[in-house]
């Protein structure tokens, strides 16, 4: 099953062109890249709900913290790393 999930932007490259726009998401310890170009107002510590490589919304920290624990709760963070650590 796809599921968007919030992350933490922790570094922002491609300033120069909203649409060519990403970051370093940080879902609970596993970084990956994301496309920010339908979130231009996000910046450095802000935490984004991402779907298939594309930050879609901001979300608000405690919203983000709550989803991580449920994701924890039902096991599917260890899914994550487990795809770090494929490819």
């Amino acid at each position: 099953m796809c599921l968007a999930i919030p992350g933490k932007v922790v570094s922002i490259s491609g300033d120069d062109d909203p649409l060519t726009r990403m970051g370093r998401i940080n879902f609970g310890g596993v970084v990956k890249e994301a496309s920010l170009a339908y979130v231009p107002e996000v910046v450095l510590g802000d935490y984004v709900i991402v779907h298939v490589g594309f930050a879609l919304s901001k979300v608000d920290e405690a919203e983000a913290q709550k989803v991580f624990e449920y994701l924890k709760q039902m096991g599917e963070l260890g899914e994550l790393e487990t795809k770090k650590a494929t490819g």
